[in-house]
């Protein structure tokens, strides 16, 4: 009993004493690490928490603080580089387990700051524009599924990274359904890589998107599938895609694929991307109205 008391004594004045110095020896380099390891914290407990890891983010603060209550009351053994140390490498461990998270967060920030100036100033699109350009698409797709024609369409909100774009050819063209069945022609130098429409233009096309690493998905999804996949895990994009093999149509949001779409259902998902692109203005003169 005598032992445990004196333990419990000499940890107490140890973590006072710690405290003591810790105020008494304060200088600006301290402050420039709270700052530093605050950050950290809250950008891996924002990560967490977005992409519904509530127990992991509560697992994450839990060995944040065992690792601060050793490293307060025996600093010997817990040193402050070794605990420097065990944060960082703790927060990087949780960042590689949303990895994909992390960098589609990156690239929607470094995007939205990069076309923020050019959506403000992008021109007032008509409602009867906004619905050719629906038709325009949807009879392309039904008409390359009529004939097998693979394809791949990119619907993009500007968050692209700048690596798609370069990849391809710039095309900036309108859009008709004469064009989207020329690129995706079987022989045409173009129709292996994604096209990309932006607004109401085709951006670019004969784009090279990235994989998706997740194997969940059927196998017989082959590499035109797991490139629409990718896209939407990595950016706030839908893609469009065209079965080779079997002339099926399929609708992918954010990872999630919808498989065998019919008309109705790409009319609904274009007349979605194209409500998210009208400006705020266009959206109160259609009466607040989806098309």
């Amino acid at each position: 009993m005598g032992i445990r008391l004196l333990a419990s004594t000499f940890n107490a004045s140890t973590f006072w004493g710690n405290i003591v110095a810790f105020f008494t020896n304060f200088h600006v380099l301290y402050a420039i690490e709270i700052v530093m390891f605050f950050c950290i914290i809250f950008f891996v407990s924002k990560v967490l928490r977005d992409n519904d890891a509530t127990k992991l983010m509560l697992v994450y603060w839990a060995m944040l603080v065992a690792g601060g209550c050793m490293h307060i009351f025996d600093s010997e053994i817990m040193t402050k580089q070794f605990f420097m140390f065990y944060v960082v490498l703790l927060s990087a461990v949780m960042l590689i387990l949303f990895s994909v998270e992390v960098k589609k967060y990156f690239w929607d920030v470094h995007f939205v700051k990069e076309s923020g100036s050019e959506k403000s100033a992008a021109p007032v699109y008509s409602q009867a524009e906004t619905e050719r350009c629906i038709n325009a698409i949807v009879k392309a797709l039904q008409n390359m599924s009529k004939k097998n024609v693979g394809a791949l369409i990119v619907l993009s909100r500007g968050s692209l990274p700048k690596q798609v774009l370069q990849s391809g050819v710039t095309i900036d063209a309108e859009i008709s359904p004469q064009m989207i069945e020329g690129i995706f022609f079987p022989k045409a130098p173009l129709h292996d890589g994604a096209m990309v429409i932006q607004g109401h233009k085709i951006k670019a096309a004969g784009c090279f998107l990235p994989l998706t690493q997740k194997t969940s998905y059927p196998k017989e999804y082959g590499t035109r599938h797991r490139a629409a996949i990718g896209i939407t895990e990595v950016a706030n994009v839908v893609s469009l895609v065209v079965s080779e093999e079997t002339g099926i149509i399929s609708i992918i949001k954010q990872g999630a694929v919808t498989r065998y779409a019919d008309y109705d259902m790409l009319v609904e998902a274009l007349k979605d991307y194209y409500w998210q692109e009208m400006p705020l203005t266009a959206k109160k003169n259609n009466g607040g109205n989806k098309q």
